[in-house]
C-alpha cells in the first residue's frame, strides 16, 4: 500500500487565500495581557501587521491570558509565519517600551481552518463573546481589546 502524498507546502495549496482562526496563550497562562498598556501594545501589533499586508485581520480578542483571531493569509504565507510575526513583535516590543523582562508566550499556538461562511460566522461570534464567557462583560461590545467594541468596527456606507 502506498503514502498517499502531503501537500503541506503553502505553494501546492490550491486556495490563494486562507482563514484560520488562531488561539495563543502566554507561558503558564499568566495575566501578561491584563494591563491597558499590554493589551493596546498587541491590538497594536496586529493591526501593524494587517496594515504591512501580512494578513486581513477579521476579528480579535485579547484576554488576560491568551488572545485570538480570525486572519486570512495569502498563498504565499503561512500561518505560522503570521503568528510567529504578531508573538515576535509583540514580544520585543513589550522588552522595549514597558520594559517586560519575564517570558511571555507559550510554546506554538492553535489554529483551525475556516472552510466555509458558516465556520467564519461561528468562529467570529466564539472570539467576540470571549470575554461575555469569562464573565468579564455582559455584552461583547463593552470589551475594549475586542473587534467587538466600537471603535474597530467599520461605520455603515452611505447611500
Amino acid at each position: 500500500m502506498s503514502i498517499p502524498a502531503r501537500n503541506s507546502s503553502p505553494l501546492a495549496i490550491r486556495s490563494s487565500l486562507r482563514t484560520f482562526h488562531v488561539v495563543s496563550s502566554t507561558w503558564g497562562k499568566r495575566n501578561i495581557l491584563q494591563t491597558d498598556q499590554m493589551a493596546n501594545l498587541l491590538v497594536d501589533t496586529l493591526f501593524y501587521y494587517r496594515n504591512e499586508g501580512e494578513y486581513r485581520l477579521h476579528a480579535f480578542v485579547i484576554m488576560r491570558d491568551h488572545f485570538h483571531a480570525l486572519i486570512t493569509i495569502q498563498g504565499t504565507h503561512t500561518i505560522e509565519r503570521a503568528v510567529q510575526k504578531i508573538k515576535g513583535n509583540f514580544s520585543y516590543r513589550s522588552r522595549r517600551e514597558p520594559g517586560f523582562t519575564a517570558e511571555i508566550w507559550q510554546r506554538g499556538f492553535t489554529d483551525e481552518r475556516i472552510r466555509n461562511a458558516e465556520q467564519f460566522l461561528t468562529a467570529r461570534t466564539y472570539i467576540h463573546n470571549n470575554p461575555v464567557r469569562n464573565g468579564m462583560v455582559m455584552r461583547a461590545e463593552e470589551y475594549r481589546f475586542s473587534s467587538a467594541h466600537a471603535k474597530y468596527r467599520k461605520p455603515a456606507a452611505k447611500a
